[in-house]
Protein backbone atom coordinates (compact mmCIF):
# COMPACT_ATOMS: atom_id res chain seq x y z
CA UNK A 1 0.00 0.00 0.00
CA UNK A 2 1.32 3.45 -0.86
CA UNK A 3 0.98 4.94 2.63
CA UNK A 4 3.05 2.15 4.25
CA UNK A 5 6.75 2.44 3.47
CA UNK A 6 9.97 0.78 4.55
CA UNK A 7 12.63 3.40 5.21
CA UNK A 8 16.23 2.63 4.27
CA UNK A 9 18.07 5.82 5.23
CA UNK A 10 17.94 8.96 7.36
CA UNK A 11 17.55 11.13 4.25
CA UNK A 12 14.61 9.04 3.05
CA UNK A 13 12.95 9.32 6.45
CA UNK A 14 13.33 13.09 6.64
CA UNK A 15 12.02 13.51 3.11
CA UNK A 16 8.92 11.50 3.97
CA UNK A 17 8.32 13.41 7.21
CA UNK A 18 8.47 16.76 5.41
CA UNK A 19 6.42 15.64 2.42
CA UNK A 20 2.82 16.52 1.49
CA UNK A 21 1.20 14.15 4.00
CA UNK A 22 0.70 16.05 7.30
CA UNK A 23 0.20 13.01 9.55
CA UNK A 24 2.94 10.39 9.90
CA UNK A 25 3.63 7.52 12.28
CA UNK A 26 7.12 6.02 12.45
CA UNK A 27 7.76 2.51 13.80
CA UNK A 28 11.36 1.93 14.83
CA UNK A 29 11.32 -1.85 14.82
CA UNK A 30 13.50 -4.86 15.44
CA UNK A 31 12.56 -7.87 13.32
CA UNK A 32 14.31 -10.24 15.71
CA UNK A 33 12.10 -9.23 18.65
CA UNK A 34 8.76 -11.00 19.03
CA UNK A 35 7.13 -7.95 20.66
CA UNK A 36 8.20 -5.77 17.74
CA UNK A 37 6.88 -8.25 15.18
CA UNK A 38 3.53 -8.42 16.96
CA UNK A 39 3.24 -4.65 17.14
CA UNK A 40 4.10 -4.44 13.46
CA UNK A 41 0.98 -6.50 12.65
CA UNK A 42 -1.17 -3.84 14.32
CA UNK A 43 0.89 -1.09 12.66
CA UNK A 44 0.33 -2.63 9.22
CA UNK A 45 -3.42 -2.97 9.73
CA UNK A 46 -3.67 0.60 11.00
CA UNK A 47 -2.09 1.76 7.75
CA UNK A 48 -5.02 0.17 5.93
CA UNK A 49 -7.61 1.77 8.19
CA UNK A 50 -6.06 5.25 8.04
CA UNK A 51 -5.15 5.69 4.36
CA UNK A 52 -4.72 9.47 4.65
CA UNK A 53 -1.83 9.06 7.13
CA UNK A 54 1.72 7.96 6.37
CA UNK A 55 3.10 4.87 8.13
CA UNK A 56 6.88 4.56 8.04
CA UNK A 57 8.70 1.41 9.17
CA UNK A 58 12.38 1.66 10.12
CA UNK A 59 14.35 -1.52 10.80
CA UNK A 60 16.78 -0.20 13.40
CA UNK A 61 19.40 -2.92 13.03
CA UNK A 62 22.10 -1.66 10.68
CA UNK A 63 20.70 1.91 10.75
CA UNK A 64 23.18 3.49 13.16
CA UNK A 65 22.76 6.94 11.65
CA UNK A 66 19.01 6.90 12.26
CA UNK A 67 19.38 5.42 15.74
CA UNK A 68 21.80 8.14 16.77
CA UNK A 69 19.87 10.99 15.12
CA UNK A 70 16.56 10.00 16.71
CA UNK A 71 18.08 8.73 19.97
CA UNK A 72 16.46 5.31 19.74
CA UNK A 73 17.22 3.43 22.95
CA UNK A 74 14.36 0.91 22.95
CA UNK A 75 12.28 -1.02 20.47
CA UNK A 76 9.57 -1.20 19.47
CA UNK A 77 9.36 2.60 19.53
CA UNK A 78 6.77 4.77 17.80
CA UNK A 79 6.91 8.49 17.00
CA UNK A 80 3.85 10.44 15.86
CA UNK A 81 4.25 13.49 13.61
CA UNK A 82 1.95 16.30 12.48
CA UNK A 83 3.23 18.80 9.92
CA UNK A 84 6.77 17.55 10.50
CA UNK A 85 6.65 18.05 14.28
CA UNK A 86 6.64 15.35 16.95
CA UNK A 87 3.31 15.33 18.79
CA UNK A 88 3.54 12.03 20.68
CA UNK A 89 5.64 8.91 21.28
CA UNK A 90 5.10 5.35 22.47
CA UNK A 91 7.88 3.21 23.90
CA UNK A 92 6.04 0.06 25.01
CA UNK A 93 4.58 -2.93 23.18
CA UNK A 94 0.98 -1.98 23.95
CA UNK A 95 -1.37 -2.52 20.98
CA UNK A 96 -4.28 -0.67 22.62
CA UNK A 97 -2.18 2.44 23.21
CA UNK A 98 -0.82 2.34 19.66
CA UNK A 99 -4.29 2.06 18.14
CA UNK A 100 -5.68 4.78 20.41
CA UNK A 101 -2.83 7.18 19.67
CA UNK A 102 -3.10 6.64 15.92
CA UNK A 103 -6.87 7.15 16.08
CA UNK A 104 -6.56 10.38 18.07
CA UNK A 105 -3.91 11.83 15.74
CA UNK A 106 -4.90 10.43 12.35
CA UNK A 107 -8.64 10.53 12.92
CA UNK A 108 -8.88 14.04 11.49
CA UNK A 109 -7.47 15.70 8.38
CA UNK A 110 -8.24 19.36 8.92
CA UNK A 111 -5.01 20.78 10.32
CA UNK A 112 -6.45 24.30 10.55
CA UNK A 113 -8.43 23.64 13.71
CA UNK A 114 -7.95 21.79 16.97
CA UNK A 115 -7.85 18.02 16.93
CA UNK A 116 -11.18 16.32 17.34
CA UNK A 117 -10.63 13.05 19.22
CA UNK A 118 -11.37 10.11 16.95
CA UNK A 119 -12.76 6.86 18.22
CA UNK A 120 -10.93 3.68 17.47
CA UNK A 121 -14.25 1.86 17.25
CA UNK A 122 -15.53 4.12 14.48
CA UNK A 123 -12.30 5.10 12.76
CA UNK A 124 -10.46 1.80 12.75
CA UNK A 125 -11.64 -1.36 11.06
CA UNK A 126 -12.69 -4.52 12.92
CA UNK A 127 -9.38 -6.23 12.18
CA UNK A 128 -7.55 -3.73 14.38
CA UNK A 129 -10.00 -4.28 17.23
CA UNK A 130 -9.58 -8.04 16.89
CA UNK A 131 -5.79 -7.78 16.88
CA UNK A 132 -5.78 -5.48 19.91
CA UNK A 133 -8.08 -7.83 21.84
CA UNK A 134 -6.06 -10.89 20.83
CA UNK A 135 -2.72 -9.38 21.85
CA UNK A 136 -4.15 -7.94 25.06
CA UNK A 137 -5.25 -11.43 26.09
CA UNK A 138 -1.81 -12.84 25.30
CA UNK A 139 0.15 -10.12 27.05
CA UNK A 140 -2.24 -9.20 29.88
CA UNK A 141 -3.49 -5.67 30.22
CA UNK A 142 -0.68 -3.14 30.50
CA UNK A 143 -3.03 -0.82 32.35
CA UNK A 144 -3.00 -3.26 35.27
CA UNK A 145 0.67 -2.38 35.75
CA UNK A 146 1.00 0.95 37.49
CA UNK A 147 3.57 2.91 35.48
CA UNK A 148 4.76 6.46 35.99
CA UNK A 149 2.40 8.82 34.17
CA UNK A 150 4.00 12.02 32.81
CA UNK A 151 2.32 15.11 34.22
CA UNK A 152 0.65 13.31 37.15
CA UNK A 153 1.77 13.16 40.76
CA UNK A 154 1.89 9.76 42.43
CA UNK A 155 -1.02 10.83 44.66
CA UNK A 156 -3.23 11.60 41.66
CA UNK A 157 -2.26 8.34 39.98
CA UNK A 158 -3.24 6.49 43.16
CA UNK A 159 -6.56 8.32 43.40
CA UNK A 160 -7.47 7.58 39.78
CA UNK A 161 -6.41 3.96 40.06
CA UNK A 162 -8.44 3.45 43.23
CA UNK A 163 -11.53 4.82 41.51
CA UNK A 164 -11.04 2.48 38.56
CA UNK A 165 -10.43 -0.47 40.88
CA UNK A 166 -13.49 0.29 43.03
CA UNK A 167 -15.80 -1.60 40.64
CA UNK A 168 -15.07 -4.30 38.04
CA UNK A 169 -16.79 -2.05 35.48
CA UNK A 170 -16.23 1.66 36.01
CA UNK A 171 -17.37 4.65 33.96
CA UNK A 172 -15.97 8.18 34.08
CA UNK A 173 -18.77 10.32 32.70
CA UNK A 174 -20.32 13.77 32.64
CA UNK A 175 -23.18 13.68 35.09
CA UNK A 176 -24.59 10.64 36.84
CA UNK A 177 -26.28 7.53 35.39
CA UNK A 178 -29.60 8.92 36.60
CA UNK A 179 -29.10 12.42 35.22
CA UNK A 180 -26.74 13.58 32.48
CA UNK A 181 -26.97 16.18 29.74
CA UNK A 182 -24.10 14.56 27.84
CA UNK A 183 -25.55 12.49 24.99
CA UNK A 184 -22.37 10.40 24.75
CA UNK A 185 -22.34 9.54 28.47
CA UNK A 186 -26.06 8.80 28.33
CA UNK A 187 -25.56 6.41 25.41
CA UNK A 188 -22.89 4.41 27.24
CA UNK A 189 -25.05 4.21 30.37
CA UNK A 190 -27.95 2.89 28.27
CA UNK A 191 -25.68 0.28 26.68
CA UNK A 192 -24.36 -0.92 30.04
CA UNK A 193 -27.87 -1.13 31.40
CA UNK A 194 -28.90 -3.03 28.29
CA UNK A 195 -25.99 -5.43 28.77
CA UNK A 196 -27.28 -6.08 32.29
CA UNK A 197 -23.99 -5.40 34.08
CA UNK A 198 -23.49 -3.52 37.34
CA UNK A 199 -21.04 -0.63 37.18
CA UNK A 200 -19.62 2.22 39.21
CA UNK A 201 -19.31 5.78 37.94
CA UNK A 202 -17.81 9.17 38.72
CA UNK A 203 -19.00 12.56 37.53
CA UNK A 204 -15.87 14.28 36.19
CA UNK A 205 -17.69 17.63 36.15
CA UNK A 206 -17.52 17.70 39.95
CA UNK A 207 -13.71 17.64 40.15
CA UNK A 208 -11.52 19.41 37.57
CA UNK A 209 -8.35 17.84 38.96
CA UNK A 210 -9.64 14.31 38.53
CA UNK A 211 -11.17 15.23 35.17
CA UNK A 212 -7.77 16.22 33.76
CA UNK A 213 -5.88 13.48 35.59
CA UNK A 214 -7.95 10.66 34.09
CA UNK A 215 -7.25 11.96 30.58
CA UNK A 216 -3.51 11.68 31.22
CA UNK A 217 -3.77 8.37 33.07
CA UNK A 218 -5.78 6.71 30.30
CA UNK A 219 -4.12 8.62 27.45
CA UNK A 220 -7.64 9.37 26.22
CA UNK A 221 -8.68 13.00 25.65
CA UNK A 222 -12.46 12.91 26.03
CA UNK A 223 -15.36 11.59 28.10
CA UNK A 224 -16.97 9.21 28.79
CA UNK A 225 -14.30 6.58 29.47
CA UNK A 226 -15.23 2.98 30.24
CA UNK A 227 -12.95 0.60 32.15
CA UNK A 228 -13.40 -3.14 32.64
CA UNK A 229 -11.25 -4.86 35.28
CA UNK A 230 -8.97 -1.79 35.31
CA UNK A 231 -8.42 -1.87 31.52
CA UNK A 232 -9.63 0.99 29.33
CA UNK A 233 -12.20 -0.16 26.78
CA UNK A 234 -12.62 3.29 25.25
CA UNK A 235 -15.00 6.16 24.74
CA UNK A 236 -18.56 6.40 23.47
CA UNK A 237 -17.92 5.46 19.85
CA UNK A 238 -15.82 2.43 20.75
CA UNK A 239 -18.43 1.19 23.22
CA UNK A 240 -21.19 1.72 20.65
CA UNK A 241 -19.21 -0.09 17.94
CA UNK A 242 -18.36 -3.03 20.20
CA UNK A 243 -21.96 -3.22 21.41
CA UNK A 244 -23.41 -3.18 17.90
CA UNK A 245 -21.14 -5.95 16.62
CA UNK A 246 -21.62 -8.08 19.75
CA UNK A 247 -18.03 -7.77 20.93
CA UNK A 248 -18.91 -5.91 24.15
CA UNK A 249 -20.98 -8.84 25.38
CA UNK A 250 -18.05 -11.12 24.60
CA UNK A 251 -15.65 -8.88 26.53
CA UNK A 252 -17.92 -8.89 29.59
CA UNK A 253 -18.48 -12.64 29.33
CA UNK A 254 -14.74 -13.32 29.03
CA UNK A 255 -14.22 -11.26 32.20
CA UNK A 256 -16.79 -13.30 34.12
CA UNK A 257 -19.82 -11.00 33.96
CA UNK A 258 -23.07 -12.89 33.57
CA UNK A 259 -25.35 -10.00 32.62
CA UNK A 260 -27.49 -10.40 35.73
CA UNK A 261 -27.04 -6.75 36.65
CA UNK A 262 -25.74 -7.73 40.07
CA UNK A 263 -22.22 -7.08 41.24
CA UNK A 264 -22.56 -9.98 43.68
CA UNK A 265 -23.32 -12.23 40.73
CA UNK A 266 -19.92 -11.38 39.34
CA UNK A 267 -18.23 -12.12 42.61
CA UNK A 268 -19.67 -15.65 42.69
CA UNK A 269 -17.23 -16.63 39.95
CA UNK A 270 -14.15 -15.47 41.87
CA UNK A 271 -11.69 -18.29 42.41
CA UNK A 272 -11.07 -19.04 46.10
CA UNK A 273 -14.51 -18.08 47.44
CA UNK A 274 -16.40 -21.24 48.27
CA UNK A 275 -20.17 -21.24 48.52
CA UNK A 276 -20.19 -21.18 52.33
CA UNK A 277 -17.83 -18.20 52.56
CA UNK A 278 -19.69 -16.36 49.80
CA UNK A 279 -22.94 -16.80 51.69
CA UNK A 280 -21.31 -15.49 54.88
CA UNK A 281 -19.87 -12.44 53.09
CA UNK A 282 -23.17 -11.60 51.44
CA UNK A 283 -24.85 -11.82 54.81
CA UNK A 284 -22.32 -9.44 56.32
CA UNK A 285 -22.43 -6.78 53.59
CA UNK A 286 -26.24 -6.86 53.74
CA UNK A 287 -26.48 -6.95 57.54
CA UNK A 288 -27.35 -3.23 57.67
CA UNK A 289 -28.15 -0.68 54.93
CA UNK A 290 -24.67 0.85 55.45
CA UNK A 291 -21.80 -1.43 56.49
CA UNK A 292 -18.24 -0.30 57.20
CA UNK A 293 -15.49 -2.92 57.44
CA UNK A 294 -12.48 -1.73 59.46
CA UNK A 295 -9.13 -3.05 60.63
CA UNK A 296 -9.68 -2.57 64.34
CA UNK A 297 -12.40 -0.72 66.23
CA UNK A 298 -10.40 2.49 66.23
CA UNK A 299 -9.55 2.51 62.51
CA UNK A 300 -9.73 6.24 61.75
CA UNK A 301 -7.60 6.37 58.59
CA UNK A 302 -8.34 9.49 56.63
CA UNK A 303 -8.88 9.96 52.91
CA UNK A 304 -7.48 12.73 50.75
CA UNK A 305 -9.98 15.14 52.27
CA UNK A 306 -8.37 14.64 55.68
CA UNK A 307 -11.58 13.13 57.06
CA UNK A 308 -12.17 9.50 58.08
CA UNK A 309 -15.07 7.41 56.82
CA UNK A 310 -16.59 7.39 60.30
CA UNK A 311 -16.53 11.21 60.39
CA UNK A 312 -17.93 11.47 56.85
CA UNK A 313 -20.87 9.18 57.56
CA UNK A 314 -21.53 11.19 60.73
CA UNK A 315 -21.61 14.40 58.70
CA UNK A 316 -24.02 12.73 56.27
CA UNK A 317 -26.30 11.78 59.22
CA UNK A 318 -26.22 8.15 58.13
CA UNK A 319 -26.67 5.26 60.58
CA UNK A 320 -24.14 2.50 59.96
CA UNK A 321 -22.76 -0.70 61.41
CA UNK A 322 -19.05 -1.58 61.63
CA UNK A 323 -17.26 -4.92 61.48
CA UNK A 324 -13.68 -5.48 62.62
CA UNK A 325 -12.07 -7.73 59.99
CA UNK A 326 -9.12 -8.40 62.31
CA UNK A 327 -11.45 -10.71 64.23
CA UNK A 328 -11.87 -13.06 61.24
CA UNK A 329 -8.98 -13.62 58.83
CA UNK A 330 -11.14 -15.56 56.38
CA UNK A 331 -13.65 -12.70 56.17
CA UNK A 332 -10.82 -10.19 55.87
CA UNK A 333 -9.30 -11.91 52.83
CA UNK A 334 -12.66 -12.92 51.36
CA UNK A 335 -13.98 -9.36 51.29
CA UNK A 336 -10.91 -8.26 49.34
CA UNK A 337 -11.83 -10.77 46.64
CA UNK A 338 -15.54 -9.97 46.76
CA UNK A 339 -14.96 -6.24 46.30
CA UNK A 340 -11.83 -6.52 44.16
CA UNK A 341 -10.34 -4.04 46.63
CA UNK A 342 -7.16 -4.89 48.51
CA UNK A 343 -7.34 -2.48 51.45
CA UNK A 344 -9.50 -1.39 54.36
CA UNK A 345 -11.74 0.32 55.34
CA UNK A 346 -14.47 -0.72 52.89
CA UNK A 347 -17.98 0.75 52.70
CA UNK A 348 -21.09 -1.04 51.42
CA UNK A 349 -24.53 0.47 50.83
CA UNK A 350 -27.42 -1.97 50.47
CA UNK A 351 -24.93 -4.75 49.84
CA UNK A 352 -23.05 -2.93 47.09
CA UNK A 353 -19.39 -2.00 47.51
CA UNK A 354 -18.87 1.77 47.32
CA UNK A 355 -15.15 2.20 47.97
CA UNK A 356 -12.46 2.91 50.52
CA UNK A 357 -11.41 6.08 52.33
CA UNK A 358 -10.33 8.01 49.26
CA UNK A 359 -13.31 7.08 47.07
CA UNK A 360 -15.79 7.87 49.84
CA UNK A 361 -13.98 11.16 50.50
CA UNK A 362 -14.22 12.11 46.82
CA UNK A 363 -17.91 11.20 46.72
CA UNK A 364 -18.54 13.21 49.89
CA UNK A 365 -16.75 16.22 48.44
CA UNK A 366 -18.68 16.09 45.16
CA UNK A 367 -22.08 15.45 46.73
CA UNK A 368 -22.34 12.05 45.04
CA UNK A 369 -22.32 10.26 48.43
CA UNK A 370 -25.26 12.30 49.74
CA UNK A 371 -27.21 11.57 46.56
CA UNK A 372 -26.47 7.84 46.82
CA UNK A 373 -27.38 7.62 50.49
CA UNK A 374 -30.55 9.66 49.95
CA UNK A 375 -31.67 7.46 47.04
CA UNK A 376 -31.22 4.39 49.25
CA UNK A 377 -33.10 5.95 52.14
CA UNK A 378 -30.19 5.77 54.58
CA UNK A 379 -30.06 9.42 55.72
CA UNK A 380 -31.75 10.29 59.01
CA UNK A 381 -34.56 12.81 58.79
CA UNK A 382 -34.26 16.02 60.80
Amino acid sequence: MSNLRDIQSKAQLEEALHGPTPIAVVHFSGARLEASRQMDQVFTQLATDFPHALFLRVEVEGQDEISEAYKISEIPYFVFYKDGNIVDTLGVADPSSLANKVASIAGYTNSAGPAVPASLGMAAGPTVIEKVQEMSKEQGSSSNIQKPTPGLSSDLVTRVKQMIDSHPIFLFMKGSPEKTNCVFSKKVVEILQGEGVAFGSFDVLTDDEIREAVKLYANWPAYPQLFCNASLIGGSDIVVALHENGELSNVFRDQGFDGSGSSSGVADSITGLNRKLMSQLKGLVNAKPVMVFLEGKNDQRKGYSGTSIIEILGEERTPFETFDVLLDEEVKEGLKMLSNWSAYPQVYVKGEFIGGSDIVSEMHKSGELKRLLSENGTIMSN
